[in-house]
């Protein structure tokens, strides 16, 4: 799965969360960093459903991390908003156990010195601007966007 994929509606990008919840294992931290909208939490669901854990998996904005614990007797997910986080310090101090847990960080970015040896980012990018889908839109409906999906690999050595 590392590499670029293109998503063209929200349930593609579900879809694809399926498929890397099903691939992601225990100890494993993946960051998510994309602008507001642009499908983290709709992403992190989906890494849920393929995880097989207890949901349902909501933005953990205003409690910073939620622990989805596995229904299949898998690893749990461990859901964290580090948009209100400083430091890798404050994301330390949450205590959360990376060893036993897929761990997925919205707004991570720069925040993980010392705390993951191995790390994977997925990079979310939409179009800004005039871009929309093609077909006419009903009122009060939102455009389906296309995003770009960029998924690397990332150790404590290339930080260095």
């Amino acid at each position: 799965m590392l590499g670029v994929t293109e998503i063209e509606t929200p349930e593609d990008m579900h879809e694809y969360g399926i498929g890397l919840g099903r691939a992601l294992g225990a100890g494993q931290l993946l960051v998510l960093t994309g602008p507001l909208g642009a499908g983290k939490t709709t992403l992190t669901r989906g890494i849920g459903e393929g995880l097989g854990v207890r949901g349902p998996v909501t933005s953990p904005t205003f409690v910073l991390a939620r622990t989805h614990p596995s229904l299949v007797d898998g690893p749990p997910l461990v859901h964290v908003d580090a948009y209100r986080l400083g430091s890798a310090l404050e994301l330390d101090d949450l205590d959360i156990d990376f060893a036993r847990s897929v761990v997925v960080v919205e707004w991570g970015a720069g925040l993980l010195d010392g705390v993951a040896s191995e790390w994977y980012e997925l990079v979310i990018e939409r179009p800004t601007g005039a871009e929309t889908a093609a077909h006419a839109l009903e009122p009060g409906e939102e455009p389906i966007e296309r995003r770009t999906l960029t998924l690397t690999r990332h150790t404590a050595a290339d930080a260095g």
